[in-house]
């Protein structure tokens, strides 16, 4: 059963108490926030600059989100802020890994650990990346992967939910099973099942975990190609920063994961002008998250704090061609276009 071979991998790999794969990085997360008991008027504290799944799930929980501004130094949350952010209705605080680059964890844990927080990592884009050498996922009580195709290793569509407080296990299956104890049952612990708690259908086929275990057993290989990759950019975009670029900034804490490279813009629209430039050379570089605490949806819901970090993010980071199939010649082309763009500027 290869749910069962993929569980027992990552349990072992990374030392996460229990696993469970699911559908997708989202369903991850909407397990998390099942598994707090939310109520309607509990806060939860998310960074402003992530993508809309990381506050949608606590949201459908009737929570209020507090959001967090970015680091100048990088798109993480920056967690000198937290303790202002925290209320008496504080319940949980959800880092995002971005880029798979760690968050500061210590800071965010001191926090989290003095007004008796849940942490949730949001991990999408974190898997092998290390804080201080522990594994990112496994320094919340609760974290998020994605298996999603634009991740280091993939199942089309997939997640995974991992449980680091042994308190949310017994009922993270209960949910994932559709609020039944089939788990249970299928152990041998119950005689049958039945319904015992909330909970939906978030659990995968064993296809798609068969497909994630074909990346499993290559993932020391696709991890050395894509930092390959990364470090290439790194080396051949360096004198961008002479002229005020951003490059992705990697603290002392934190290990590289060859997740995602991008260049940070030094306005719109410059950024808009790059983009232009690279697809009229037949390259796609995109741009990325828009600010959410100024989104359609939360904007009226939003405290009125300016963010001006994720702000920045929002309108000037851009992302590179990045992917494992991506050949030397290609990403050359990409490095040639980038620095003509500059040096005619």
């Amino acid at each position: 059963m290869f749910t069962k071979k993929c569980h027992q991998f990552f349990e072992q790999k990374f030392g996460f108490h229990k696993v469970l794969l699911t559908t997708s990085c989202t369903d991850a997360l909407e397990m998390a926030a099942l598994l707090l008991d939310l109520q309607p008027g509990d806060e939860v504290i998310v960074p402003s600059y992530t993508f809309v799944s990381t506050p949608n799930a606590f949201v459908l929980r009737g929570a209020t989100i507090v959001f967090a501004d970015s680091n100048a130094e990088n798109p993480n949350l920056n967690a000198t802020t937290l303790e202002s952010l925290v209320t008496p209705r504080t319940r949980a605080i959800v880092p995002v890994h971005y880029a798979g680059i760690a968050c500061d964890m210590d800071a965010i844990r001191a926090v989290a650990d003095r007004h008796n927080l849940t942490v949730v990592e949001d991990a999408a884009q974190a898997i092998d990346s290390y804080y201080k050498g522990s594994p990112l996922g496994s320094l919340g009580e609760l974290a998020a992967f994605s298996f999603h195709e634009t991740k280091n290793i993939i199942s089309g569509e997939g997640g995974m939910l991992a449980i680091n407080d042994a308190r949310f296990a017994q009922r993270a299956e209960i949910i994932r099973e559709k609020g039944t104890n089939r788990s249970s049952f299928f152990r041998g612990e119950v005689d049958k099942y039945g319904w015992v708690d909330v909970g939906s259908s978030f659990l995968p086929s064993d296809i798609i975990a068969a497909f994630l275990w074909a990346q499993i057993e290559q993932l020391d290989t696709i991890q050395e190609r894509r930092r390959t990759i990364w470090q290439c950019y790194a080396q051949a975009l360096a004198p961008l920063r002479e002229q005020g670029v951003g490059l992705p900034n990697i603290p002392d804490y934190a290990t590289n994961n060859g997740h995602m490279f991008y260049l940070v813009c030094r306005s719109l629209s410059e950024r808009t002008e790059l983009i232009n430039s690279l697809k009229g050379k037949n390259i796609n570089p995109v741009f990325h998250y828009l600010s959410l605490h100024r989104s359609p949806f939360y904007s009226e819901r939003h405290d009125g704090r300016s963010l001006p970090w994720a702000d920045h993010y929002t309108d000037c980071l851009v992302r590179l061609p990045l992917y494992y199939e991506l050949s030397e010649a290609e990403q050359q082309r990409v490095i040639e276009a980038i620095n003509s763009f500059y040096q005619h500027r």
